[in-house]
């Protein structure tokens, strides 16, 4: 019994630790992509979508990721970039109306 046991917490620690690596790696790969949105490879657009997420909402990116939408054959990327895109187009928007009130409100006390 004390064997097995032994011999369960070993192959436990082993994936733990290969499930770290691997996620380490994979880390590492987004890190180094993150600015390939129109790469031949997967990965490298899931990483640059990722940095995507993460960006200002602005006019060039929310062109980008329209051009991406539309340019992307697979359909998990199409949708993660369509998410992200409706973010910013939102984001955009609300920006926008926090200008043109406070436009309004500095153009009021003159």
């Amino acid at each position: 019994m004390n064997r097995t046991l032994k011999g369960v917490g070993i192959t436990a620690l082993a994936a733990a630790a290969a499930g770290a690596l691997a996620a380490l790696v994979v880390r590492d790969q987004i890190d180094r992509h993150q600015r390939e949105l129109f790469s031949p490879y997967p990965l490298r657009r899931l990483a640059s979508l990722g940095y995507m997420a993460r960006s200002e909402a602005s006019v060039d990116n929310i062109n980008l990721l329209r051009d991406f939408v539309a340019w992307e054959p697979r359909r998990l990327l199409r949708n993660r970039a369509k998410v992200i895109l409706q973010r910013m187009e939102s984001q955009a928007r609300e920006t926008e109306a926090m200008g043109g009130a406070r436009q309004r409100i500095d153009g009021a006390g003159r």
